[in-house]
């Protein structure tokens, strides 16, 4: 993984904890959750305070996320809202996380200028052992404090204030005065200085979770469903009405059509289609080349479509689906019939405008894997997982890649690839191949 840590693709935008200010804060936090203390003097850290170098010296990269559920967070820094999260075993948290710090910032700002912000990712279960109990998953609520307490003695004086300004004898009650005098040493001026944290809690509707080899679970849908990985049968009777694995392509197909979950790349508005097709057909020669032992070393674009030129009729089927999708778009070649049993249908599809968007993209990525730019930016686990068994000219020409074509314009290229312009009114006309499209999509109907 060294390539990818040199290039910041991997433990990037990481914050660095160096002050001996703020090593002592977070060893009196990881004290306060875990009993534990680190001996590292420097380290970083992600959203959730989490810091690789910690997990290693622990031997436990679940140090703050016993069991994988109700993950704990230590807050040195809002700061910490722009980095990744490390180690997610479900896809909702690191969003929960940042949408905490955003609505909360000017108190934590404050908070954090003094101590440190502790707290957990509640949710029902406290293990998921076994698979149904995923479905016991429905709310997750913000729990936080300061290892000093200042919200809880804050909440405290706050009460006693109120009492001290509604008893009719409350002036000459000296053990009432004196608490709020050694509460107040510690919160400051409650009523001038309110420190209060909203009380956040997320309905966890649709989610991914790493558990039982990766699962979605989409429930707040017109027709659910639960998609695993790995072989459906090993997760049991399940209280959801559909369960689909990745063999299933058709039932995915379907369930994606049913519930408006994805558009055709071709349909997009915005983006150039043909351009982002062309580079999954790119990657799909490298993953090829690496199949025949190709050296793929300081390779370029033009060498890679050099290499495909030459041995065309040795490419996968996915390459072929979409060279004639790309014949399609740019020449207005035969329209292609690709349904979806076609192993190039998923890669010619992306997330629609929904509030799922994110998850959908996730789970195209998993089933398009040979579109290493999708699974990188999508499924930064799924990624991981798929590099590491890589051979080295593969992971030397994905690193070059992503670290030229990526790196240098994050939002940029997300913003190409994903997002979504608002619709635009046109005029009715006469049936042209975009209705087509639009009635059973470029390569005719989804079987059923």
């Amino acid at each position: 993984m060294h390539r990818l840590i040199k290039r910041g693709l991997m433990f990037g935008n990481l914050i660095e904890v160096a002050s001996p200010v703020l090593v002592e804060r977070y060893n009196r936090a990881l004290k306060h959750l875990t009993g534990k203390t680190t001996q590292l003097t420097d380290f970083h850290i992600d959203i959730s305070g989490y810091s690789p170098e910690i997990g290693d010296e622990l031997n436990d990269p679940l140090y703050l996320n016993h069991n994988g559920v109700n993950r704990q967070f230590i807050l040195l820094s809002t700061e910490q809202k722009t980095a990744p999260l490390l180690n997610a075993k479900f896809s909702s948290s690191r969003g929960i996380l940042k949408r905490f710090i955003a609505e909360n910032e000017a108190q934590l700002f404050a908070l954090t200028a003094r101590d440190t912000v502790a707290g957990e990712l509640v949710n029902s279960v406290f293990s998921v052992a076994d698979p149904v109990r995923l479905f016991d998953i429905r709310r997750v609520e913000i729990e936080a404090d300061t290892t000093e307490g200042t919200l809880r003695d804050a909440d405290e004086l706050a009460k006693l204030v109120d009492r001290f300004k509604g008893e009719e004898d409350a002036w000459y009650d000296d053990v009432l005065i004196a608490d709020m005098i050694t509460l107040s040493k510690r919160t400051g001026d409650v009523t001038r200085n309110p420190v209060r944290l909203k009380q956040m809690a997320f309905q966890q509707d649709n989610f991914w979770t790493a558990h039982f080899g990766g699962v979605y679970i989409f429930r707040g849908l017109d027709h659910p469903a639960a998609i695993a990985r790995n072989d459906k049968k090993a997760l049991g009777k399940l209280p959801i009405k559909y369960t689909f694995d990745f063999g299933d392509r058709n039932q995915i197909a379907k369930f994606f059509e049913f519930n408006d979950l994805v558009e055709p790349i071709v349909k997009a508005r915005g983006i150039d289609a043909s351009a982002i097709l062309r580079q999954t057909m790119d990657f799909i020669v490298v993953d090829a080349a690496q199949e025949a032992g190709v050296d793929l070393t300081g390779a370029t674009r033009r060498d890679i479509r050099a290499l495909a030129r030459a041995h065309a009729d040795q490419l996968p089927p996915e390459y072929h689906g979409l060279r004639d999708l790309v014949s399609w778009v740019d020449n207005d070649g035969p329209w292609p019939r690709i349904n979806s049993d076609h192993p190039a249908y998923f890669y010619s599809l992306r997330a629609a405008d929904t509030p799922d968007k994110d998850l959908v993209n996730m789970l195209l990525a998993e089933l398009a894997p040979k579109d290493v730019r999708q699974l990188f930016i999508c499924h930064k686990e799924a990624f991981y997982a798929a590099y590491a068994g890589w051979t080295e000219t593969k992971k030397s020409f994905v690193a070059d890649f992503l670290d030229r074509e990526y790196q240098v314009d994050k939002a940029g290229a997300r913003a190409a690839l994903f997002g979504h312009d608002a619709p635009m009114e046109e005029p009715v006309a006469a049936p042209t191949r975009d209705d087509l499209i639009a009635r059973v999509g470029p390569w005719g109907a989804v079987r059923r």
